[in-house]
C-alpha cells in the first residue's frame, strides 16, 4: 500500500470508479482540506454533459458536547464550549457568554462590550484573511489554474487587471502568481498580516483562540489608552492592506466570469441565507429575552433570514423560535418520547419539541449508507410556518452583508447599510488616502464566486466597525468609566440563548439551568447548517445542493480530473473545524518501516 499526503499544493486526483450503467462516474473527496478528516464529498459525475449529477456530504466525527455539558456549572460553559473548535473557539466563548448573560440577567458595562466587539472584529479579520488568501486563494493561484484550466491561465496572462493602479498587479496572471503557496508575494504578505490581527485579538481577550479574559458579565481586560493605541496601530496597517485586497479580488473574481461563460452557475443554489447578527451595541443591548428583538436590530451586523433574495425577518425572537433540528440521514435516534425542557419562551410563545432547548442527543453509530444514514451531522432547518428551509450561511460574509444591506439599519460612519448595498468608508492611512467601497447585492445570486467575494468585502467591513468600536471605547476610558465586569448570581432555574456570527456563519447556544446546574446545552455553529445531509423530508443540505447540478469547467479529461470546481464550491462555504490535508492512496511513495514493534525508538 502506498500513500501520499498533500499540503496546499495541487489537488490529488481522487480514486476513479468504474463508469456505471447509467454513464455516471462516482468520484469522492474524503477528507476535504480543513476538516481534519471529518468531511467527505461523494459525487456522481456525468462527464459527457460535464455536470455533477449527485452529491452527498458526510461527516465521520462525533463530538458529543451536548452530552457532557449536562451537570456542569453554568459558569464553565464558555470555557468548555470554546474547545469545540481550534479555529473559532472565541466565537463559541462569546456566544456562550451572551447565553449566560441572558440566563443570569446581567448586563456588562459598556466598555466590556466594546472590548468584546474589538476582539471579535479582530477574529473576523484574522480568520477571513488567512482562509481567503492562504487556503481559498490557492484554488485560484497560477499553479492550480495551470493544472486544471491551462487555457484560462493563458488568457489571464494576456488580460490587464482593471484596478492595477490600486493593487499593483498588471495582469490577472500576475495576481494568480502572487497567490502561489509560499512563493507568491501576496500569499506571504497575507501570512504576515495574519500575525498582527491575531495580536489585536490577544490584546482584547488575552489568548487566541480560547479567550482567557472573557466572562459572563464582561471581561477581565484592563481598559487603558495604551491598550487602544496598541490595537489601533495594528488596525490602521490592516485598513491600508484592505485598500489593496478588495480591488485585487474584484479583478480576479470578475475575470472568472469573463473567462468562463456560465461560471456563475458553479455553486449556485437557491438564495436561503441566515445571519444571527454580530457586534452588540451596549447602549441598547441588555441581553433580556423580552427585549431581544430591539437590541438584536441594533447590532452592527443585522440578524435576518433571506429567502429568494428577500429579507423575511430581522427578529431574533422569530429566528430563535423557527429553529428546528431534523435528523434525516444522520446517525441519531429521535427524542420524541423524551422530556421537553422548555414549553414556552419568556414571552409566552410556544417552543417546538425540535428546538435546541428541547433537543436530546442520542448517538447511534452504524454503517454508512448513502441511501439512508451517512453522516454524524444533524440537519438544522428554519421553519417559516410553512416549510423547513435549508438555510446556509453563504460562508458567513455573504449572509451578513446581504441581511445588513437589505435591513438598512446600520450607520456608524465607517459602515452604512443603504437598503440595497453596504458602504464601507476607510480613512486615510500612512500611504493611501481615504477609500470607499460598496458591496452590492450580487446579480448572480448565491454562488461560489460571490461567497468568496463577500469574504473580502467583509474583512473591510469588520475593519470599519473596529474603527468605530475603538472610538467608543476611548470615550468610555476618557470619561473614567473603566469598569469592565458586572457581578451576577447563577439562578437555580433559568434558560438562555445567545446569537452571534462565528467567522463562517450563524452561531447560537441554547442553555437550560436546573438546580443551579446545566440541564441541557446545545451549541449550533455554522457547519451543521452548511454541511448537513438530506433531512427527514429528503431535502439536501447546502453543500450537497450547491455541488449537485453544477457544471464542470475543468479542462482535464476524466482520467486526470481533479475536481477543482467541486472543491471551490465546498471551500467557498469556509468549512469549519481545524485544518486538515488532502490524502489519497496510490501513485505515491511507499512508506519504509523503520522499527519493529519490539524495538525502542533508540534501537536498543
Amino acid at each position: 500500500m502506498t500513500s501520499t499526503i498533500h499540503g496546499p499544493g495541487p489537488l490529488p486526483t481522487p480514486p476513479l470508479a468504474q463508469e456505471g450503467p447509467d454513464g455516471l462516474v462516482e468520484m469522492n473527496w474524503d477528507p476535504i482540506t480543513r476538516i481534519v478528516g471529518s468531511l467527505g464529498i461523494y459525487t456522481k459525475i456525468d462527464f459527457k454533459k460535464k455536470e455533477v449529477v449527485e452529491c452527498h456530504s458526510t461527516s465521520s466525527i462525533f463530538r458529543g458536547y451536548s452530552i457532557f455539558m449536562k451537570g456542569k456549572d453554568p459558569r464553565d460553559a464558555h470555557f468548555i464550549t470554546s474547545r469545540i473548535c481550534g479555529i473559532c473557539g472565541d466565537n463559541h466563548a462569546t456566544c456562550s457568554c451572551y447565553t449566560q448573560n441572558m440566563a443570569y440577567g446581567v448586563k456588562p458595562p459598556h466598555i466590556g462590550e466594546w472590548i468584546v466587539n474589538l476582539g471579535e472584529a479582530a477574529e473576523y479579520m484574522f480568520d477571513h484573511n488567512i482562509f481567503q488568501e492562504n487556503l481559498v486563494g490557492v484554488d485560484f493561484c497560477e499553479k492550480m489554474v495551470a493544472e486544471t484550466n491551462p487555457g484560462v491561465l493563458d488568457k489571464a496572462n494576456k488580460t490587464e487587471a482593471p484596478h492595477a493602479g490600486e493593487h499593483g498587479y498588471k495582469t490577472i496572471g500576475d495576481i494568480m502568481r502572487s497567490l502561489n503557496p509560499f512563493s507568491g508575494e501576496f500569499y506571504r504578505e497575507a501570512l504576515a498580516v495574519s500575525r498582527s490581527t491575531r495580536e489585536m485579538f490577544c490584546l482584547m481577550e488575552g489568548r487566541h483562540v480560547h479567550p482567557s479574559t472573557l466572562y459572563p458579565g464582561g471581561v477581565g481586560t484592563v481598559a487603558t489608552i495604551q491598550l487602544m493605541t496598541d490595537y489601533m496601530s495594528r488596525l490602521m496597517r490592516y485598513v491600508e492592506f484592505m485598500k489593496k485586497v478588495v480591488p485585487m479580488h474584484d479583478d480576479l473574481f470578475d475575470f472568472f466570469y469573463d473567462a468562463l461563460p456560465g461560471y456563475e452557475k458553479v455553486g449556485l443554489r437557491r438564495t436561503l441565507l441566515g445571519c444571527w447578527g454580530s457586534f452588540q451595541d451596549p447602549e441598547v443591548c441588555n441581553f433580556a429575552y423580552r427585549d431581544m428583538e430591539d437590541w438584536g436590530r441594533k447590532m452592527f451586523v443585522t440578524p435576518g433570514v433571506v429567502v429568494d433574495g428577500k429579507l423575511v425577518t430581522t427578529s431574533l425572537v422569530d429566528i430563535n423560535l423557527g429553529i428546528r433540528i431534523l435528523l434525516g440521514s444522520s446517525y441519531y435516534d429521535d427524542w420524541t418520547d423524551q422530556e421537553m425542557f422548555v414549553t414556552h419562551d419568556p414571552l409566552g410563545n410556544p417552543v417546538d419539541r425540535r428546538h435546541p432547548w428541547n433537543q436530546h442527543t442520542n448517538p447511534r453509530p452504524q454503517r454508512r449508507d448513502m441511501d439512508d444514514k451517512y453522516s454524524w451531522v444533524m440537519s438544522p432547518r428554519w421553519y417559516d410556518g410553512k416549510d423547513h428551509l435549508a438555510l446556509d450561511t453563504g460562508g458567513g460574509p455573504l449572509a451578513r452583508l446581504w441581511t445588513t444591506a437589505l435591513a438598512g439599519l446600520v450607520d456608524c460612519g465607517y459602515v452604512k447599510a443603504t437598503g440595497s448595498s453596504v458602504q464601507i468608508n476607510l480613512p486615510k492611512t500612512a500611504l493611501k488616502g481615504p477609500v470607499s467601497f460598496e458591496w452590492e447585492i450580487p446579480k448572480h445570486g448565491s454562488n461560489t464566486i460571490e461567497r468568496d467575494r463577500a469574504r473580502t468585502y467583509f474583512q473591510a467591513y469588520a475593519a470599519g466597525c473596529a474603527l468605530h468600536f475603538c472610538e467608543k471605547a476611548l470615550e468610555e476610558i476618557r470619561a473614567g468609566r473603566t469598569k469592565t465586569w458586572e457581578k451576577f448570581e447563577v439562578p437555580d432555574e433559568g434558560i438562555g440563548c445567545g446569537f452571534t456570527e462565528a467567522v463562517r456563519g450563524v452561531l447560537s447556544h441554547h442553555m437550560v439551568i436546573r438546580d443551579g446546574k446545566i440541564a441541557n446545552y446545545h451549541p449550533y455553529p455554522p457547519t451543521p447548517w452548511n454541511a448537513n445531509p438530506r433531512d427527514s423530508y429528503g431535502t439536501p443540505g447546502p453543500y450537497e445542493d450547491a455541488v449537485q447540478g453544477q457544471p464542470i469547467f475543468e479542462e482535464n479529461t476524466r482520467e486526470n480530473f481533479k475536481g477543482i470546481d467541486v472543491m471551490r464550491t465546498v471551500r467557498s462555504f469556509d468549512p469549519c473545524l481545524p485544518c486538515g490535508v488532502h490524502m489519497y492512496l496510490g501513485g505515491g511513495k511507499t512508506l519504509e518501516k523503520l522499527h519493529s514493534p519490539t524495538q525502542s525508538l533508540t534501537g536498543e
